[in-house]
């Protein structure tokens, strides 16, 4: 299948699709230096199938860390001189080969070497096909994730599900993650069918269906990115478990989208307490859920609440010294309110009570 983005102008496509990888011909720039920078595992577990669709093409490899390890500032450093020192223009092309932290310094990479370079996402994980969507890039600094980045829209994303037969578990839930964030965007409906499909761990790795969810979590960010490119208003609720879940990633260094789901957990409490929309009812479901699924819910049970708090005060979508998050406040409605440190920790209190119940 294949979308477009709805931009006023310079729209990408996006390509979803088992063998994907063969289209990419079709975007590689002519007379001009196409270089292709792959996560060195992605290259490892897939040598083969690249070369079976790369190897005749007229492009340069470049392999590089695999994961967040990419997204340092001393990385970012060396990569650049390497890719100057091939005489790169301005009309030269990046591909990222890779998963969401691929994507993020490729894509990086690509908006600030010569004030802008063209480049190409092709995702390789679950989790990916959210952040390879909607054009935000970057890489982390020493006291938080993500702190240096910019707006960069690719020039295409091209969505090969063949890269997802070797994910581990881990990886599978925290792609899992950002699908159900998602599905809450859209209402319970779409929860619920997430949930029939992959009622527990054993479902969800075999990754039955997973194209059609895919399909819907690339259309609920195409729709919100398209109307707000630059977060200035509803792309805020695309960070719904986003405030606490960065925060218990960096510090505890769990997996991205696991993260994001107990960050969903977290604000389910902070709803409760606030009034807005969860009940213990609809938590203790959740929590269940969660365990299921095999997300590490123990976690927080070795996590320190203030070092986390820290970290929140860091978000770079706070206003002054207030704390912002995305919080439910109907089926399929979300708002941005302040919360307090005292309410911060009251609600992590009670979440360490609740998972351990």
């Amino acid at each position: 299948m294949k979308f477009e983005t709805t931009y006023k102008d310079n729209n990408y496509p996006i390509i979803l699709k088992q063998n994907a990888l063969a289209e990419l011909k079709h975007y590689l720039k002519e007379n001009e230096q196409n270089i292709v920078l792959i996560d060195q595992d992605v290259y490892r577990y897939h040598k083969d199938y690249i070369k079976e669709h790369l190897g005749q093409l007229d492009i340069k490899y470049l392999t590089i860390m695999s994961g967040e390890a990419c997204k340092q500032l001393s990385y970012f450093e060396s990569i650049s001189e390497k890719l100057l020192s091939l005489n790169i223009t301005r009309q030269s092309q990046l591909i990222a080969i890779g998963g969401g932290a691929t994507g993020d310094f490729v894509g990086f990479l690509a908006s600030t070497l010569l004030r802008g370079l063209d480049f190409i996402q092709i995702p390789t994980t679950l989790l990916a096909h959210d952040s390879a969507i909607g054009g935000k890039v970057g890489i982390n600094a020493s006291v938080g994730k993500n702190l240096i980045g910019a707006f960069h829209r690719p020039q295409a994303v091209i969505y090969d599900l063949k890269f997802l037969d070797t994910l581990p578990h881990v990886e599978v839930r925290s792609g899992y993650g950002e699908i159900y964030k998602h599905a809450i965007l859209n209402g319970e409906a779409e929860q619920h069918k997430l949930m029939d499909v992959y009622p527990s761990i054993k479902e969800l790795v075999q990754l039955e269906d997973i194209a059609s969810f895919l399909k819907m979590g690339i259309e609920t960010k195409l729709k919100i990115v398209v109307e707000d490119e630059f977060e200035g208003g509803v792309r805020k609720h695309l960070n719904l478990g986003h405030t606490f879940g960065h925060g218990l990633e960096y510090l505890t260094k769990i997996a991205h989208g696991e993260a994001v789901m107990i960050g969903i957990l977290f604000q389910k409490v902070i709803n409760k307490n606030k009034s807005l929309y969860d009940n213990c009812d609809s938590i203790f479901i959740f929590i269940n859920y969660l365990k299921e699924l095999g997300y590490p819910l123990n976690i927080i049970n070795q996590a320190d609440i203030e070092l986390i708090f820290d970290y929140m005060k860091k978000d770079k979508k706070n206003i002054g010294q207030t704390i912002q998050m995305v919080l439910q406040t109907g089926e399929s409605s979300f708002t941005i309110e302040s919360v307090s440190k005292d309410e911060v920790i009251k609600a992590f209190s009670e979440l360490k009570a609740l998972i351990n119940d």
